[in-house]
């Protein structure tokens, strides 16, 4: 007895301890956790911003204007004998769009182009991404998910006559596929319009037309038809106009980001899967998604895009231009310009293949990497989405096991005897994969038809790109992942390249040559975070070429022959007089790559002079500020990054 007295003494004992331990670390958990706060993009700009709205000078040599494209002002109004569309037409052209966002805002300035060369009205196009099937809001109706009606139809009644549906008795006909469609191409020419579709517009008085590359008129046109490329201008620059919800959270966007008295760096990465896929840029990646650009790239084979074979060397691509620039070769490429650690950074882009994984570099190198996330609530994007109506979960369904007959019946067609060995037994499919968007390529060899909760997500993208388009265009510098890849589809930043150009020619638009580029990193690429001083200033001199007259004739070179609106001058712009005089940079076909631009009005002249004398108050910092190597918190917090290799969910 006594001995179990004593056992039940230590147990009480052992119990007591443990509840004082208990207690002890509850209330050193309490006490630590009122010091603990969520990570917060704004909360970090204010501390290295403490003085929020005191403007600070900038440091001209990175975010000043460039001054030799000064002169260049926009100028897209008609100029000789532009006479207006008449009462009468030859009929009415009702279009849809398929494609994002970039393929729209290109297909529609082709399409108000194309009606005016045929005298036709144009019925407001359908944005197939955004039409009511995809579970959008029942708010909007396709057009005006993105853009203002009024607005569209009222900045081009002296261009176009448009209505917003067709006259009733032609709606039935139509029902009926009474009337004949074209699918032109992006390289279909005026000729092409005038011949084949103008004929049948004039006997059916309606045609459809189904736009799937992007546009559907040659970029280049001959100087003839140059008013139909200021049209072009007119259209993308005045009459798409986002609709009041978009323009004011992006204009708040920008608001935020200039409230800490700071410029601002837009850069989009232009990681997307069929950019990737495209160019043969899967071996970059080395994991899940290498699998999903290969299958991608196959697909496009097998429909005529892609002329080439399946599997090609990535890193050959990449020594040629034709891959994306990596975040974290961009993030060497700015600090070699000079660029910060603190600098505010915006992520423009609606989706970044490969995840957020890819930016950790960029991260290390720069605290304040920010994207729409961060300056925006949930409660703001969700208005702007509007009331949608729920959908049922899309929840991942595990496929059915095998019976026993079917394992035998599999092993009796293996084929004859003796066998080879079993393969080695597959990695682990990790949960998050089962659960992704890309959980069927580990057990399928096709990939599923979109889910309705994928439909609807791939019109928001076009809300979230529409909100990026705004806070680049605005930037005070922008940085392009890629562009100019010479495919026949527009690329978001090209669009925003062009808008620049257009707006303000002036502005810190940088456009890399990503070949040239490739060679740079090649000499440094055991060593990335140590560069010598000699490759800093190659990376500097190469990237300040490009933002002057050089990189605007090598864009006019690239660019304009896929994508009018990446470059829309010498058409869409005039030349403030001044004691310099451009002469004409000609190409090889005789078009005029930079120069030629007529004088701009009078009224231009004044405002040159008074945004002349606000630059010359603007203090200049020194140019000659080399960063000799990254700081080695920078390189040992993303070295532990890298190394800490978990299996990671790629859409983390």
């Amino acid at each position: 007895m006594a001995f179990k007295s004593k056992i039940k003494w230590v147990a009480l004992f052992v119990l007591t301890l443990s509840l004082g331990s208990l207690t002890v670390h509850l209330s050193l958990t309490k006490f630590s956790s009122m010091n603990l706060v969520q990570y917060s993009a704004k909360e970090a700009l204010s501390h290295d911003f403490p003085y929020i709205g005191s403007p600070v000078g900038r440091n001209k040599r990175l975010w000043g204007a460039v001054r030799s494209l000064e002169s260049l002002q926009p100028y897209a109004n008609p100029r000789n004998g532009y006479p207006v569309p008449g009462k009468t037409s030859n009929g009415f052209i009702y279009a849809k769009i398929f494609g994002g966002f970039e393929k729209i805002r290109s297909s529609i300035c082709d399409l108000v182009t194309i009606s005016r060369l045929l005298n036709a009205t144009l019925v407001i196009p359908e944005i197939q991404e955004s039409t009511r099937s995809k579970g959008i809001s029942y708010k909007f109706k396709s057009f005006s998910y993105l853009y203002v009606e009024e607005q569209f139809i009222a900045s081009l009644k002296n261009d176009v006559n448009i209505i917003k549906s067709l006259p009733e008795y032609f709606k039935s006909a139509r029902r009926r596929s009474e009337f004949p469609t074209f699918k032109p191409k992006s390289s279909a020419s005026p000729n092409y319009y005038v011949k084949e579709i103008l004929p049948s517009l004039k006997k059916a008085k309606v045609i459809g037309l189904i736009i799937m590359d992007g546009g559907c008129l040659q970029p280049i046109l001959p100087p003839i038809l140059s008013e139909f490329q200021r049209l072009r201008c007119r259209v993308a620059f005045h009459a798409l106009q986002f609709r009041p919800e978009i323009q004011i959270l992006g204009l708040r966007m920008v608001e935020r980001l200039r409230a800490w008295g700071q410029p601002f760096l837009a850069y989009h990465p232009g990681m997307l899967r069929d950019t990737l896929a495209y160019h043969g840029c899967a071996e970059l990646f080395q994991d899940v998604h290498t699998e999903l650009i290969q299958y991608r790239r196959e697909q496009m084979i097998k429909q005529g895009i892609v002329n080439d074979e399946l599997s090609v060397e990535s890193h050959i691509r990449r020594e040629n231009g034709s891959c994306p620039l990596m975040p974290e070769e961009v993030g060497l490429l700015l600090r070699a310009m000079g660029y910060p650690s603190n600098t505010i950074i915006y992520v423009a882009g609606s989706q970044t293949f490969g995840g957020q994984r890819l930016l950790i570099p960029l991260r290390a190198m720069f605290a304040n990497v920010v994207d729409r996330t961060s300056l925006c609530s949930k409660t703001e994007l969700s208005d702007l989405v509007g009331p949608e109506t729920p959908l049922p979960p899309d929840v991942f369904k595990m496929p059915n096991p095998k019976s026993e007959e079917q394992l035998k019946e599999e092993w009796n067609r293996a084929g004859p005897r003796p066998r080879p060995l079993p393969p080695p037994p597959d990695r682990p499919v990790y949960q998050h994969e089962k659960e992704g968007w890309y959980a069927w390529i580990t057990e399928n060899d096709k990939e599923p038809n979109p889910s309705p909760l994928d439909l609807r997500m791939q019109a928001h993208r076009l809300l979230w790109d529409a909100l990026d388009y705004i806070v680049s265009v605005e930037a005070d510098a922008f940085f392009p992942g890629f562009h100019s890849d010479g495919s026949r589809w527009p690329d978001f930043s090209g669009l925003v390249i062009g808008q620049r150009l257009y707006e303000r020619a002036s502005s810190r638009t940088y456009r890399p040559d990503r070949k040239k580029l490739a060679e740079l990193f090649n000499v440094i690429r055991d060593d990335m975070y140590r560069p010598k001083r000699n490759w800093i200033l190659s990376a500097r001199e190469h990237l300040n070429r490009s933002l002057s007259e050089e990189g605007l004739i090598r864009q006019s070179l690239l660019s304009k022959p896929t994508s009018f609106l990446s470059h829309p001058i010498p058409e869409c712009s005039c030349r403030i007089s001044s004691v310099e005089i451009t002469k004409p940079t000609k190409g090889r076909d005789g078009r005029i790559l930079f120069g030629g631009e007529p004088e701009c009005p009078k009224w231009m002249q004044s405002a040159r002079a008074e945004k002349a004398r606000t630059d010359e108050t603007e203090p200049a910092e020194d140019e000659n500020d080399v960063p000799e190597q990254l700081e080695p918190d920078v390189i040992s917090s993303l070295t532990s990054l890298i190394d800490h290799d978990e299996e990671w969910d790629p859409n983390d």
